[in-house]
């Protein structure tokens, strides 16, 4: 898929919002991506991971890793269309690490797969859970990228997305859309 192409299914389907959104992160932003909105399809799902996956089907990947939620569907389908395992990364205590007896032996290639990375923070906590279990991160694949080309994961780790975004973001205090009037946008499990 191009990227032309990705981020026509995400309009498509509403997963590309344009309103006022307050971010996890407590910014302000005109745009925001559900992920949840392409996911709920599982055949978008499957199309989007088949084109995940054939970027790394000659890389002699063994297991697709994503971090819980939105990563548990992404490294499923992408471990289908690779033909691997597929496990998934959660928090206990706060920390990331595998749960429910998930294991990897010595030097396993990994490929770790996000939904939306805007800092990266999570997948380099994914990177880390993988190298302590003896893993080795091959590459990361993200669905977008709204970083603005800002995500990095060091030298040994590339990574790749289906979509980059630009996404404006403002501090409250700064906000445009704040200074007009315009009422937040109701978004997502939190309802923010």
């Amino acid at each position: 898929m191009t990227e032309a192409e990705v981020k026509e299914l995400l309009v498509k389907t509403n997963a590309i919002m344009n309103g006022h959104f307050l971010l996890t992160s407590g910014l302000h932003s005109p745009h925001y991506v559900e992920k949840f909105n392409v996911l709920q399809h599982p055949k978008y799902t499957q199309q989007l991971c088949e084109a995940m996956a054939e970027k790394f089907k000659d890389a002699n990947i063994e297991t697709v890793v994503g971090p819980v939620t939105g990563g548990i569907l992404l490294a499923h389908e992408t471990g289908k269309a690779l033909g691997t395992r597929a496990i998934f990364t959660e928090r206990e205590n706060g920390k990331m690490t595998f749960r429910r007896g998930f294991t990897l032996h010595p030097g396993e290639r990994c490929l770790i797969v996000e939904d939306i990375v805007t800092t990266g923070g999570s997948i380099k906590e994914v990177i880390d859970v993988v190298k302590e279990h003896g893993g080795v991160p091959v590459a990361v694949s993200m669905l977008v990228d709204r970083s603005g080309g800002k995500v990095d994961f060091g030298d040994d780790v590339p990574c790749t997305a289906l979509l980059h975004l630009d996404v404006e973001t403002y501090q409250p205090e700064d906000c445009p859309l704040c200074k007009q009037g315009i009422p937040m946008t109701k978004r997502g499990r939190t309802g923010r």
